[in-house]
C-alpha cells in the first residue's frame, strides 16, 4: 500500500511538471535594487519598462535598472506612460516624469496644484488615459486631468471605488455595493447594478462585440449585453475561485492572462480554454501576481509580491523545467511511435508528445540512461545497467554485463548492431525477430563512449582520458588486431567523436579534426575549429541529427552546420544561446530532432524545445542610454545624450552605456563599438552593454555602437560625437600667446646674445690686449732679469777681478817685502843705492793705501754692503768689516790669510769671533749670512 501511495505521489509530482512552457526571465529584488512588490507596469516608446515599486519608480532598459525614489518617499502604486511622460501615483501625490537631456528622469507634481483638495491618507492605485485626459484613481475619488488646459475635474462617488478600467471607447469604475459605472461628461453614470456586480469585486472589464466581458475576483467571467449579465464559463473557474484573481491583461492575440493571489498565472484563449498555468512550481518566482503587462514584443511582464518575471510568450523556445528533481538531468531523448521518451539520470520517462500528459516512469530503468537509438523498428536504451529494448513502454533487458553508452549499425549487415560499453565494444544480433547479445570484441577493453565504424570495418574510439584508438576487426567481428593509439590529436576533457557526411570528426579543446581515410590520420578542419576560437570551448560534444546537420556547443553559442544546397560546402549557422542559460551538462549536451523544425535540448533540470523556423525576432534598435564622465578620483557626472558632448580636458574618463530593449531569456543581444579618433577597427562582439574610455587625449571623437540579436545585425547604428577640450594652456589663444611670447623671447635672446657676444668680443680684445701687455711686461721682466743676471755676473766678475786685484796687490806687496828684506841684508855694506830702493819699496807696499783702493773698488761693486753690515752689527771693527768684505767675495780662509797678512789659523779664529759678534746660530753659516745681506 505504501508503495502504491508513493508511486501515485510520484506521478502527481511529475504531472505538475509535464507542460512545456514559455521561458521565464526572473529578476529578484537583489538584481533590480528596489522593493519586493511591484504594483503596476508600463512601457514607453523606447521600449523601456517602468514599474510602480515599493521604493519608487523603477526603470529597466534591457541592460540596466534604475530606481527613482518617489517624491515623498512613499510606495508608488501606479504608473502609466502617456506620450513622452511617465505618470505615477503614490500616497497623497501624483504627477509625471520627463526625460532630461542626460537620459535621467525628472519629476513634476500635479497634485500640488490641487492644494488642499486631496483627501487625507488618499493613495492613487490606478492611472488611465483617454484622448487628452489622464485619470488618477484612488479608493475614494477619481481625478480627471486635462493635459491641454491643465485643469482638473473630480468625481467623488458615495461609496469607495474598488478599481477603474478602460476599454477602447470608455472608462469604467466599480464602487462597493453599487455596481459598475461609466464616466460620461465628467460624471459617473451607472451601467449595471446587478447584484453579482454589487457583491463581487471586478478585476477587469473587456470590450467584446456583444458588449462587455467582466472578470471578477472569485467567480470568473460574466458577459454584460445591454442590461443582461450572463456567466462565461472557462476550464479553470473552480481554480480561479480558490486562487483569487488580483490582476488581468487582454493579450494582443485575444488571450486572457489572469494573475492570482495564491496560484500564479492562468493564460486562457478567447474561448476560455487554458493555454498555460504557470505558478511557482513551474518556474514563476512567486505565486502572487500583483500586476500584468504585455509589452511591444508580446512578452508578459509579471509584477510579483516578491520580484519581477518576464514570460517570453512568443519565444521559439519552450521550457520544461523540473524544479523537484524527479525527472533529473536529461541525457537523451527520442520521439518514437508518438511518444516522447526522455532518458535522465533518474531513469527513462515517456509521455504522449502532442498532449500535456504527465511523464510516466518506465519500470526497471532506474539509474542513468545514456542513449536512445531506433533501428529496424526497435527502440534501444543504453543504460548504466546495460542494454534495454523498449516494447510498448516496457523495458526488456537484453545485456547486463556492462553499462552501455551508445549504438551503431554495422555496415552492410542489417541484423547486427555495435554497442559501446564501459569495457569495450560488443555485438547485438537479431535472431527470430528478437535482439540478443552475440559477442564482445576481443582484444579491446577500454570504455567506448564515442566510436564510429568505417566501411572497411575500422573502428575509431574516443576515450576522454586516453585519446583516440583505431581498431581493425576481423571478418567475423569477434576480435581486433593490436589496436593503434593516436599521438595526435591529443586526448582532451569532454572530447568526442562522430561521423558526419561519411567523414569521421574528432573534437577537443584544440579544435575539430577530420579523418583522412587514405592516410588514416586526423587533420584540423579550419571551418569547424573556428567554433572554439576566442576561448569558446566548453565541450567537444558533436551531434548529427536526422536532417544531416552537425551540432556543436560553445561557451556563448549553439552552432550547427549543414551542407549547402548548391555545393558540397558546409554552411554555418549560429544561435546565440550561451551555455550559462541553457543549463546543459557539460560533456553530455544532447539535442534531438523531434519534428522538421523542432529540436529538444536536454538540461540539468529538464529540457527545452527550440523551433528553428521561428528563430527570428522583431527588429530592435540599439540606443545610447547614458553617458557619464568623471575627473580622477571624483564622482561620475551624467551628460546629455541628445547633443554633442564637450568635456574639459580633466574630464576625460568617459563611460558610455547602450542597450537594446529586448527581454528574451535565451537570446542575448551582442554589441560592437568603434570610437573614431581612438581606434581604427570595431571591437569584438560582446554582451557587455557598457564601455569605459580612460584618459582620452584632447580631440574630437565619434562613438558608434551596433548590435546583433538572434544572429541578425540590427539595422541602426547609435552615434554619439563628443570633444575633449584642450587644457587652457593648449588652447589656440594660449598657443598664439606662446607664439608671440616665443617671438619676443627669441628677439630678446637674440639681442641679448648679440650684446653678450659683442661684450665677449670686446672683453676678449681687452683680454688679448691685456695679455699682450702682460706678455710685454713679462718680456721686459725677462729682459730685466737677464740684465740683472748680466749685472750680477758683471758684479761677480768685478768681485772676482777685485779679489784677483787684491790678490795681485797682496802678491806684489809680498814680493816687494821679500825684495826689501833681501836688500836690507845687503844694505849693511853702506850702499846708498840700495837704501834708496828700500825706501821706494816701502812706499809701494803701504797697506793703508791698498785697503783704501780695495774698499773703494768693493763699494763700487757692491754698494752699501759695508754700511748695511755695520748698521746690522755696530760692534764690528774695521778688520771685521775687511774680513766680511773678503768673505762677501766668497774667498776661502787660505785666500784671505795673505790679504790680512796672517796665518790661516788666525783667519779661522777671526771667523769664529765674527760669528760671535753677529750672534749667529750654530746651524746658520757665516758666509751664507754675509751673502744674504
Amino acid at each position: 500500500m505504501k508503495t502504491k501511495n508513493f508511486f501515485l505521489l510520484f506521478l502527481v509530482c511529475v504531472s505538475a511538471l509535464s507542460q512545456e512552457l514559455p521561458p521565464i526571465v526572473k529578476y529578484a529584488s537583489t538584481i533590480y535594487g528596489a522593493g519586493n512588490q511591484n504594483w503596476m507596469i508600463s512601457q514607453d516608446q523606447n521600449h523601456y519598462i517602468f514599474f510602480a515599486n515599493n521604493e519608487g519608480l523603477l526603470e529597466f532598459n534591457g541592460s540596466n535598472w534604475e530606481l527613482y525614489p518617489s517624491p515623498n518617499e512613499t510606495i508608488v502604486r501606479s504608473v502609466k506612460v502617456i506620450g513622452n511622460k511617465i505618470f505615477t501615483g503614490c500616497y497623497m501625490e501624483f504627477g509625471f516624469w520627463t526625460r532630461q537631456a542626460n537620459g535621467k528622469l525628472k519629476y513634476t507634481s500635479l497634485s500640488k496644484t490641487l492644494k488642499n483638495k486631496i483627501l487625507d491618507d488618499e493613495q492613487f492605485w490606478n492611472i488611465l488615459n483617454y484622448d487628452q485626459w489622464v485619470i488618477f484613481q484612488s479608493l475614494n475619488r477619481i481625478y480627471i486631468y486635462d493635459t491641454k488646459t491643465g485643469g482638473f475635474k473630480i468625481i467623488a462617488p458615495q461609496n469607495n471605488i474598488t478599481k477603474s478600467f478602460r476599454t477602447k471607447n470608455a472608462i469604467y469604475f466599480q464602487t462597493i455595493n453599487e455596481g459598475l459605472f461609466e464616466i460620461e461628461s465628467g460624471k459617473g453614470l451607472l451601467v449595471s447594478n446587478n447584484p453579482i456586480l454589487q457583491t463581487n469585486k471586478i478585476v477587469n472589464v473587456f470590450a467584446i462585440d456583444e458588449g462587455l466581458l467582466i472578470q471578477t475576483q472569485l467567480n470568473g467571467f460574466y458577459k454584460l449585453i445591454g442590461t443582461v449579465l450572463t456567466k462565461f464559463s472557462t476550464e479553470v473557474d473552480s481554480e480561479l475561485a480558490s486562487s483569487s484573481v488580483y490582476s488581468s491583461q487582454l493579450l494582443l492575440d485575444g488571450s486572457f492572462a489572469l494573475g492570482t493571489v495564491s496560484n500564479g498565472i492562468f493564460i486562457l484563449n478567447n474561448n476560455g480554454k487554458i493555454k498555460y498555468h504557470i505558478n511557482q512550481n513551474k518556474g514563476l518566482s512567486n505565486n502572487t501576481a500583483l500586476s500584468l503587462y504585455e509589452d511591444a514584443d508580446k512578452n508578459l511582464w509579471v509584477g510579483l509580491d516578491n520580484g519581477i518575471n518576464c514570460i517570453n510568450l512568443q519565444s521559439p523556445i519552450q521550457n520544461f523545467v523540473d524544479d523537484t528533481g524527479i525527472l533529473g538531468t536529461v541525457y537523451t531523448s527520442k520521439l518514437y511511435n508518438g511518444n516522447l521518451y526522455v532518458g535522465t539520470n533518474q531513469g527513462l520517462f515517456y509521455k504522449n508528445y502532442l498532449t500535456n500528459d504527465e511523464f510516466k516512469f518506465i519500470n526497471g530503468t532506474k539509474g542513468q540512461v545514456w542513449s536512445l537509438f531506433e533501428h529496424d523498428g526497435t527502440l534501444f536504451c543504453g543504460h548504466d545497467s546495460g542494454t534495454y529494448v523498449i516494447e510498448n513502454t516496457v523495458a526488456k533487458n537484453i545485456f547486463s554485463a556492462s553499462g552501455t553508452w551508445k549504438f551503431e549499425t554495422v555496415p552492410n549487415q542489417k541484423g547486427l548492431l555495435f554497442q559501446g560499453n564501459y569495457y569495450g565494444i560488443s555485438v547485438l544480433e537479431k535472431t527470430n525477430n528478437q535482439w540478443i547479445f552475440r559477442n564482445k570484441i576481443a582484444g579491446f577493453d577500454y570504455s567506448s563512449k564515442y566510436f564510429e565504424i568505417t566501411n572497411t570495418l575500422n573502428v575509431y574510439v574516443s576515450h576522454e582520458y586516453k585519446g583516440v584508438y583505431r581498431l581493425e576487426l576481423d571478418g567475423k567481428l569477434s576480435k581486433t588486431k593490436p589496436f593503434v593509439t593516436y599521438v595526435t590529436p591529443e586526448k582532451g576533457k569532454n572530447a568526442s567523436l562522430t561521423k558526419f557526411n561519411n567523414i569521421i570528426y574528432y573534437a577537443n579543446k584544440e579544435g575539430i579534426f577530420e579523418l583522412n581515410e587514405k592516410t588514416k590520420q586526423f587533420n584540423k578542419d579550419k571551418l569547424l575549429s573556428s567554433v572554439f576560437e576566442k576561448d569558446e570551448y566548453t565541450s567537444g560534444k558533436l551531434i548529427v541529427d536526422n536532417s544531416n546537420k552537425i551540432w556543436l556547443f560553445s561557451k556563448n553559442y549553439i552552432h550547427y552546420f549543414s551542407l549547402s544546397k548548391l555545393n558540397n560546402q558546409l554552411k554555418q549557422n549560429v544561435i546565440p544561446i550561451p551555455a550559462s542559460l541553457t543549463n546543459s551538462m557539460l560533456g553530455y549536451e544532447n539535442i534531438t530532432q523531434i519534428s522538421n523544425s523542432n529540436y529538444l535540448i536536454g538540461t540539468t533540470d529538464g529540457y527545452y524545445v527550440l523551433n528553428l523556423n521561428d528563430l527570428s525576432f522583431k527588429n530592435h534598435n540599439v540606443s545610447i542610454s547614458a553617458i557619464t564622465t568623471n575627473k580622477l578620483n571624483e564622482n561620475f557626472e551624467n551628460r546629455s545624450i541628445l547633443e554633442e558632448g564637450s568635456f574639459n580636458y580633466d574630464e576625460n574618463n568617459i563611460t558610455i552605456n547602450y542597450t537594446v530593449p529586448e527581454f528574451n531569456k535565451y537570446i542575448n543581444a551582442e554589441f560592437q563599438y568603434l570610437l573614431e579618433g581612438f581606434q581604427e577597427d570595431w571591437s569584438e562582439w560582446s554582451a557587455k552593454s557598457t564601455v569605459n574610455f580612460k584618459n582620452l587625449a584632447p580631440g574630437e571623437y565619434t562613438f558608434k555602437v551596433r548590435s546583433k540579436f538572434a544572429n541578425s545585425t540590427l539595422k541602426n547604428i547609435a552615434i554619439y560625437t563628443f570633444t575633449v577640450k584642450k587644457p587652457w594652456y593648449l588652447t589656440n589663444i594660449a598657443l598664439l600667446a606662446y607664439f608671440i611670447f616665443l617671438i619676443v623671447m627669441a628677439r630678446f635672446i637674440h639681442k641679448r646674445n648679440n650684446n653678450y657676444y659683442q661684450n665677449q668680443k670686446e672683453k676678449l680684445i681687452e683680454e688679448n690686449n691685456l695679455l699682450l701687455e702682460i706678455k710685454e711686461l713679462e718680456n721686459k721682466q725677462e729682459l730685466m732679469r737677464i740684465r740683472n743676471e748680466q749685472l750680477s755676473q758683471d758684479v761677480d766678475t768685478k768681485n772676482r777681478e777685485l779679489a784677483v786685484s787684491t790678490m795681485s796687490l797682496n802678491s806684489k806687496n809680498e814680493l816687494l817685502a821679500f825684495i826689501k828684506e833681501d836688500l836690507k841684508k845687503t844694505s849693511d855694506d853702506g850702499n846708498r843705492s840700495i837704501k834708496s830702493v828700500i825706501s821706494t819699496i816701502n812706499k809701494n807696499i803701504n797697506e793703508g793705501d791698498s785697503w783704501s783702493v780695495f774698499k773703494e773698488a768693493f763699494d763700487n761693486a757692491d754698494k752699501d754692503f759695508l754700511k748695511k753690515i755695520k748698521i746690522a752689527h755696530p760692534s764690528l771693527t774695521s778688520n771685521d768689516l775687511r774680513l766680511c768684505a773678503y768673505l762677501r767675495l766668497n774667498l776661502s780662509s787660505k785666500e784671505v790669510a795673505p790679504l790680512l797678512n796672517i796665518s790661516v789659523r788666525s783667519v779661522e779664529i777671526k771667523r769664529y769671533r765674527l760669528r760671535k759678534k753677529m750672534e749667529l746660530s750654530h746651524e746658520q753659516g757665516l758666509v751664507e749670512y754675509i751673502l744674504s745681506v
